[in-house]
């Protein structure tokens, strides 16, 4: 069995006898191994992924090592070709950045970073962080964390925000119990939002999720809320995201992801007031991904069910 592994990642597949062989993610598969029959992808460009659809009959298996599987999805890739995301890869970094980015939402270091730029002490800040009144937007200690899209990457973020003072509600397909927290269904988000101070979306990119935070999500949240994304940019609204935070109807926003990425250096984000933005690099560091690929082509052999399986 031919294995073909992108060149954007180490990998340890030592423990596997085949023909395992590097390929250049931004090309075209090259012909000499358009029979392989498993391919593991690792960012990707859409023309290569498009190419393999189209160019490898004899594929059996396509390994992501991204957590959200729609780049391969929506390849076109055929429906007896079994398609494996690389969920719980990257629970443990996503769960770091979500928590920089919200202590930093929270404690609005972006705020005192430009004041550093400025060479300014910023005394206002100081009377607000430390006024009673306003002291509770400070801090996570006693907060309403609402995390939307409650998987395994919420499964490590909550306990580190709970462990901080903040309580927890997740929000999935169906409410219930999961890690310890209780968790509602879309039709309980609504009474949710009211009481939320901080909502982080962890959401999938699907054709249900698209644009899934809009305006009439965000006219619930009261206006000292902060969002935080570090799902998919195709799950906000980014027009409906920039007119809350530019008319005062949102505290602030962190965003890893965005619709378009690189995000165009004419987008209206940039300037956005109260608005923090990293790179989407929550997950650039997939853990365990050797392992995972070992067991999936391993159970490929035998027949045998395959781990995180999402179509095929």
């Amino acid at each position: 069995m031919k294995i073909l592994v992108p060149d954007t990642i180490d990998l340890d597949l030592t423990s596997l006898d085949n023909d395992i062989v590097v390929y250049q993610v931004d090309q075209p598969i090259p012909s000499a191994h358009r029979d392989a029959e498993v391919l593991v992808a690792w960012r990707n460009t859409a023309g290569n992924l498009e190419d393999a659809a189209k160019q490898m009959p004899s594929l059996r298996l396509v390994q992501t090592l991204a957590a959200g599987p729609d780049s391969v999805l929506a390849a076109g890739f055929a429906d007896t070709v079994a398609i494996t995301s690389g969920r719980s890869l990257h629970d443990g970094p996503v769960a770091e950045h979500a928590l920089a980015l919200v202590l930093a939402a929270v404690r609005r270091l972006d705020v005192l970073l430009e004041s550093q730029k400025a060479a300014t002490w910023n005394q206002p800040y100081n009377t607000a962080q430390s006024d009673p009144a306003t002291e509770q937007l400070y801090t996570l200690d006693g907060a309403n964390v609402t995390i939307w899209g409650f998987g395994s990457i919420a499964g490590r973020l909550a306990p580190l925000l709970a462990a901080l003072g903040a309580k927890v509600t997740g929000v999935a397909s169906s409410k219930g119990e999961r890690y310890g927290f209780p968790v509602v269904a879309a039709d309980e988000f609504h009474e949710v939002l009211g009481s939320t101070d901080l909502l982080i979306s962890i959401l999938p990119a699907t054709a249900e999720t698209t644009d899934a935070l809009h305006e009439d999500i965000l006219r619930h949240l009261p206006a000292s809320a902060i969002f935080v994304n570090v799902g998919r940019g195709a799950t906000v609204d980014e027009d409906a995201l920039l007119a809350a935070l530019q008319e005062g109807r949102l505290r602030a926003a962190a965003l890893d992801v965005t619709k378009v990425e690189p995000l165009p250096a004419d987008s209206q984000l940039w300037a956005a007031p109260n608005l923090i933005i990293t790179p989407h690099v929550a997950g650039n560091r997939p853990k365990g991904a050797g392992p995972l690929v070992t067991a999936n082509v391993k159970a490929l052999k035998e027949g045998q069910p395959l781990t995180n399986q999402v179509a095929g």
